[in-house]
């Protein structure tokens, strides 16, 4: 219902740039720059400084922006209350996810949401937890499933459950005899580690920190974004890598890799954050409190409880 032009405007403000806006908004970017003209033209003034392959805001557009946001608020608030009056819950949920939580949690969890919201239409974005944290906080997402406990002041978390980390690797590698597996067990083995902003990287760090064990003295193999390709070179022998129980037990209850317990016992947390302080319509609110009992009923089976 807000004024299309107000929303583009917010968009090449926010990311300062017209191209990054146009694909966040899913616009050719001469559709954008129309419509800043018209915006611009509207108040008879610039508003948008462009140059040194950044745009940034005059005077005037600070003050349009300020504006601007206020009025997006309101009208999402106004649609999403309507709705509510009018209608079972339906519409657009914008949630983000860690990779982890995506493949072997978020499957279930929106089979059985959608089940009994079939309106709904989830747009799942997938990236670390850090990202997850900084898009939920900037209010790009609605919701976020992440594996860090955040203490980012613009966003409220709920802990729904845990999940018990393991060391995987080859099930012939000296590693798989182990029952439990210590920081001094795999300081002198190569480490699959996980890219920057990662949880479980995160909580990797800090079990070889609590040990005394400097991450310099750790030999890293291979830093991955991808969990797939972290149990696939772990299986291969090319090292060991730390992941969750819930990404493991298939692969080994097949035999493809081991799984040895940390001592000590470390898990990652499950968490749903939603943005501080914004407009909490009753669908963001409904599936965040889904996600809890659905992680919580999961946990459960896998034997985390």
């Amino acid at each position: 219902m807000a004024d299309r032009r107000l929303q583009v405007f917010s968009a090449v403000a926010k990311y300062g740039s017209f191209t990054r806006a146009a694909e966040h908004l899913f616009m050719t970017q001469p559709a954008v720059t129309f419509q800043i003209k018209q915006l611009e033209e509207h108040f008879n003034t610039r508003l948008l400084e462009r140059g040194h392959g950044r745009v940034t805001l005059t005077g005037a557009g600070e003050v349009v922006l300020a504006y601007a946001e206020r009025i997006l608020d309101l009208s999402d608030e106004l649609d999403s209350r309507v709705s509510e009056l009018t209608s079972e819950l339906g519409g657009a949920l914008n949630i983000g996810t860690s990779t982890t939580i995506a493949a072997y949690w978020l499957p279930r969890l929106l089979e059985t949401f959608k089940r009994k919201f079939p309106r709904v239409v989830p747009r799942v974005v997938v990236g670390n937890s850090q990202l997850t944290e900084d898009r939920v906080a900037s209010r790009e997402l609605d919701l976020g499933l992440i594996e860090i406990v955040t203490e980012q002041p613009a966003v409220e978390r709920i802990t729904a459950t845990h999940d018990e980390l393991f060391v995987i690797c080859r099930p012939d590698h000296p590693l798989a005899k182990l029952e439990y597996a210590t920081a001094a067990d795999l300081k002198d083995h190569p480490f699959i580690t996980r890219d920057p902003g990662n949880a479980i990287r995160l909580l990797a760090e800090s079990f070889f920190a609590a040990a005394d064990i400097a991450l310099e003295d750790i030999e890293v193999c291979a830093e991955l974004g991808s969990l797939a390709t972290v149990k696939h070179l772990a299986a291969e022998g090319m090292g060991y890598a730390i992941a969750s129980k819930a990404a493991i037990q298939r692969d080994v209850r097949e035999g493809r890799i081991a799984g040895i317990r940390l001592e000590p016992r470390q898990y990652t947390p499950l968490e749903v954050i939603v943005p501080r302080d914004k407009f909490r319509s009753r669908l963001i609110t409904t599936f965040a409190e889904h996600a809890v009992s659905e992680f919580r009923a999961m946990a459960a089976a896998l034997g985390e409880g």
